[in-house]
């Protein structure tokens, strides 16, 4: 599920600003959920695991992990998640149209 106060800033510096970061924060909350809610599970778990790689994760019942980032690299982050669902999508779409013409070649019925 996706959490809008992700995207709050504590620099109010506008030339400070990533334009992906501005752009996602004029986007209500029920865009950014539909949005979220789009991807399939499969892709959900690719990007999470994705994410947790590169943060690294320890288990949260034995450390008290904190992470601290800049603005920049949190942003980067977040776009680096936003083209990997992308990509991840549209493979997910060419595997489902793979799958679909090879169901229909094998159920046509071949002409002598």
């Amino acid at each position: 599920m996706f959490n809008p106060e992700f995207l709050a800033t504590e620099n109010n510096d506008p030339n400070d600003e990533n334009d992906l970061i501005q752009y996602l924060q004029k986007q209500s909350p029920e865009v950014m959920q539909r949005v979220a809610k789009s991807a399939s599970e499969d892709i959900q778990e690719i990007i999470r695991h994705n994410v947790q790689g590169l943060l690294g994760m320890l288990p949260s019942d034995q450390f008290d992990v904190k992470i601290t980032s800049s603005k920049d690299n949190i942003a980067n982050l977040l776009s680096s998640a936003m083209m990997t669902g992308y990509f991840l999508r549209q493979m997910e779409q060419r595997k489902e149209l793979e799958q679909t013409l090879k169901s229909d070649e094998d159920m046509s019925i071949e002409e002598e």
